[in-house]
């Protein structure tokens, strides 16, 4: 994998859009767009991103999971499924 055949001037942007977009969705691969020489934007395909954004909130859960068992704020397996199973009953 070559970064710098990752990143673009907007220039390239405005001329090559649909090359641009066409190899982003072939290769997944995001492309830094920059001016000036700065990075600017970052363009990714939809599954990329989508897939990005579930890695991300599956982070937060696990991470406010850890918070949870670290201030104590949690109950033993058996009382969870048995208050389940509890509710099931009550609703048939």
């Amino acid at each position: 994998m070559n970064i710098m055949s990752d990143i673009k001037p907007v220039t390239y942007l405005k001329s090559k859009t649909a090359v641009l977009l066409n190899h982003i969705n072939e290769t997944h691969r995001p492309v830094i767009i920059t001016q000036n020489g700065e990075p600017r934007a970052v363009i990714q395909d939809p599954e990329s991103y989508e897939n990005m954004r579930n890695a991300i909130g599956l982070l937060k859960l696990i991470s406010q999971g850890e918070s949870d068992v670290r201030n104590g704020r949690f109950r033993p397996q058996d009382d969870v499924f048995r208050d389940i199973e509890t509710a099931l009953k009550e609703t048939r």
